[in-house]
């Protein structure tokens, strides 16, 4: 366990290693000459280019009975596209040593792509032809589509994926949320290719979409590259996008039987949005509550006095059209309802008694701290700065960090505890044979 002193000690030491600091991490606003917007952190010294983009709407613009379209879309824009079929497009990347890759989750159809500086004209081709003229050849379709079904057929014993679907179901009864993002068997197996091609007219247009870029490469030469990988897509679509829903189930406990000697826990309940004035302060007290690993209070409280736990957790999940404050554990079975009631009972004490001085001292330290290992490559840049874009946090948002984190007061921390923090008002799935503990609606 990293101790206050050994903390900071890590966390100093940490940022002055680090080749990128929030500070010295130069972000500019790229306009293409047709109009796409970038973000652009130029590095002329290192001969690698990372890019990252992702289109408003993910998993929610499945439709129910085809549900892991998206993902499984996500797939197959790399399995041919333009002139090359499946084997030659792989080939191409390969030749070129061009990693390009998409992923669909709940609010987003996400994708990246790295190549060496000198292949960048021809990396950026590629990925035109996946976003554009994906093939979606038959061949691909089933491996891909074998692919999926294997992880979902794993998926059905695993005790953490059971407790999640069961948990978001719950949760989110008749909205999109409430559905596995990745399908299940049934609709995976219906998914057609006209399907996927109705998804991309969907899912994948201008106006949904947000651009980082980091490495070797000016906004001049960025710009006529945007437009000529981007220029093609729709300029907007017509879609319906779920509405803003607030999470069901508060109070339940759901438990699914099965004969494993470790139950797996899910809790969680209502959180804050993102651009929630609260925000700061509820990422400071979850840090202290259950987010900071070893050095928590739930890890304390859970696995070091009472040794009913390896690991605990808390976090917040802001998601485009809810909020919410989640967490987790595993334990033997007989001891699942002892290690809930100490949960609930730590979170009631923080709601209650608030944290200490030295205990919002440590967090801001780590908080500030740590947060450069999010600064040691170009592709985790990227990332960062399309998470800055779609959460409206300003382009100096890196240099005002810090100051948002420690402006945080104890009696922000009090305020925000007395509206995150409610045990009683948790929804609770359990899987496995947890003694003493049955649904209770």
């Amino acid at each position: 366990m990293m101790r206050p002193f050994r903390l900071r000690i890590f966390c100093l030491v940490l940022t002055l290693l680090m080749p990128f600091g929030a500070g010295a991490t130069k972000i500019q606003e790229v306009r293409s000459p047709g109009g796409i917007a970038a973000w652009l952190v130029s590095e002329p010294t290192i001969p690698l280019l990372s890019v990252s983009f992702s289109f408003i709407g993910g998993g929610s613009l499945d439709q129910p009975e085809r549900k892991g379209t998206g993902n499984m879309v996500s797939g197959l824009l790399d399995e041919g596209a333009g002139p090359y079929n499946s084997l030659a497009f792989q080939t191409r990347l390969e030749e070129l040593a061009v990693r390009i890759s998409f992923s669909a989750g709940r609010d987003t159809f996400s994708g990246s792509m790295r190549t060496l500086t000198k292949n960048r004209d021809a990396a950026f081709d590629l990925l035109r032809l996946a976003l554009n003229e994906p093939h979606f050849e038959a061949e691909a379709v089933e491996r891909i589509r074998r692919q999926i079904l294997t992880g979902l057929i794993a998926s059905q014993e695993d005790p953490n994926a059971i407790a999640g679907r069961l948990w978001f179901k719950t949760a989110f009864a008749g909205h999109p949320y409430g559905l596995p993002n990745k399908g299940s068997i049934e609709t995976v197996k219906a998914i057609t290719a006209d399907d996927m091609r109705v998804f991309l007219g969907k899912a994948l247009a201008r106006d949904r979409l947000t651009i980082g870029v980091v490495g070797d490469i000016t906004a001049a030469e960025l710009g006529p590259l945007l437009d000529s990988t981007f220029g093609a897509l729709p300029a907007s679509t017509e879609i319906k996008t779920p509405p803003d829903v607030v999470m069901k189930g508060i109070g339940i406990l759901k438990v699914v039987e099965k004969p494993i000697p470790q139950s797996q826990v899910i809790f969680g309940g209502p959180g804050l949005a993102r651009n929630d004035p609260d925000w700061y302060g509820a990422y400071v007290l979850n840090y202290v509550l259950g987010g900071g690993g070893f050095t928590s209070r739930l890890t304390e409280e859970v696995r070091e006095k009472r040794g009913l736990a390896y690991s605990v957790y808390s976090y917040l999940s802001p998601l485009d059209h809810s909020a919410l404050y989640l967490g987790g554990v595993g334990t033997q079975n007989q001891r699942v309802g002892e290690a809930l009631a100490v949960i609930k009972a730590e979170i009631a004490r923080t709601r209650d008694n608030g944290i200490t001085e030295d205990e919002l001292a440590n967090a801001k330290t780590f908080l500030n701290g740590s947060f450069p290992l999010r600064l040691t490559s170009s592709g985790r840049i990227a990332r960062l700065l399309l998470a800055i874009q779609r959460e409206s946090l300003g382009i100096d948002y890196m240099d005002r960090r810090a100051g948002l984190i420690n402006a945080v007061t104890m009696k922000d921390i009090a305020r925000v505890a007395k509206r995150l923090l409610q045990p009683d008002n948790l929804l609770v799935v359990v899987v496995g044979k947890p003694d003493g503990l049955m649904d209770s609606k």
